[in-house]
């Protein structure tokens, strides 16, 4: 008679296994769905007129004063004492995937095409890999994993570079947009300095990852990592914007879309999402968090696609889906059997 609660109890046991082996990998995947929202939010706050820059530093104020309370009430125990020397080290982290970063990134749009911005992120991954060898934080051997992540890292480079050069044919809309953003945004198309800063933006980022990995051995406490980062470069974000911007109503936010994209990317995606990669940073390295990056591309390319009526190419979308799988099976951090790698190809399939 107890067989079939046994059983029943085996069953649930064998589930939770399994999501708790996968947790980190559909934590990154919810991430990523994250990040399409902020595509749509911030598309038609910047064609609504929001300053990108203002943007930057409301976004992690909001960030640090939601994630605050929680921070402070769930990891009061367990948070290292704050010194000088990890406050630097604190501020370094902020600066560069903060304040550094999405400025850069986002006065790169102006000079080159979101397009090629878009392509060049999905480098951070190689990038993040590159350096942690560099670094010692991922080893590299002559097994087939390590030739795998080597792989990996040409194709995804060299996929890059095809994805940007290479269009590939248009693929013809199924109907009208569903959602039509109206306002316009000025590109200055310069070669130069576009790529340069796209450049810096990736570098700045994949060092961001792996720094992060090192603080965490220092400072575990995620929520507080979190909330720090985001007060911080929210700080140094404002001085920045402070020289850039001298109009003072481009700090005035109004009860419209500029405020929900605040609200929702400050709470959500440098709040949340941030804390989940920190999260996953700790858990399975900086290389692992990035490997979901063409993911992220890939949904934005066919949800712009279904939603706002952008076009899509058809070789970028093939690139989007196969990098993906290449760095999902090629860069695992740790050696997998060979269930696990078809169940690894079944999820991006």
């Amino acid at each position: 008679m107890l067989r079939p609660y046994t059983h029943t109890m085996s069953c649930r046991g064998g589930i939770g296994a399994i999501f708790k082996r996968f947790k980190p990998h559909l934590l990154m995947v919810f991430t990523q769905f994250a990040y399409i929202f902020l595509y749509f939010f911030t598309e038609a706050s910047f064609k609504h007129g929001m300053n990108p820059h203002v943007y930057v530093t409301y976004r992690h104020f909001v960030a640090g004063v939601f994630m605050f309370p929680f921070a402070y009430f769930l990891e009061k125990k367990m948070r290292p004492k704050l010194t000088m020397a990890l406050f630097l080290e604190i501020s370094v982290l902020s600066f560069l995937g903060v304040s550094l970063s999405l400025n850069m990134y986002f006065v790169s749009l102006r000079y080159t095409s979101p397009m090629f911005v878009t392509s060049m992120i999905n480098t951070i991954a190689s990038l993040t890999f590159l350096f942690s060898v560099l670094l010692r934080l991922e080893r590299l051997d002559r097994s087939t994993r390590g030739m795998a992540k080597i792989v990996g890292t040409l194709v995804s480079l060299a996929g890059v570079t095809v994805m940007t050069l290479y269009k590939g044919p248009v693929l013809r809309n199924l109907g009208d947009a569903l959602i039509h953003v109206q306002g316009s945004t000025t590109i200055h198309e310069s070669w130069i300095k576009g790529p340069i800063l796209t450049v810096a933006f990736c570098v700045s980022c994949a060092l961001w990852y792996i720094m992060q990995a090192i603080t965490l051995k220092k400072y575990p406490a995620q929520l507080s990592l979190t909330t720090w980062m985001s007060l911080v470069g929210g700080a140094q974000s404002a001085v920045f914007t402070a020289c850039m911007v001298h109009k003072p109503k481009a700090w005035t936010v109004g009860f419209n879309i500029d405020l929900w994209n605040i609200l929702y990317c400050g709470v959500v995606v440098s709040g949340l999402v941030f804390y989940i990669q920190l999260w996953c940073n700790k858990e399975k390295g900086p290389v692992f968090v990035t490997l979901f990056n063409p993911l992220g591309t890939m949904f934005v390319a066919l949800l712009a696609y279904f939603v706002l009526g952008e076009k899509l190419h058809a070789g970028r979308r093939c690139y989007c889906h196969h990098w993906t799988l290449l760095a999902v099976v090629g860069q695992r951090r740790r050696s997998c059997e060979p269930d696990q790698v078809s169940r690894a190809i079944l999820l991006v399939l």
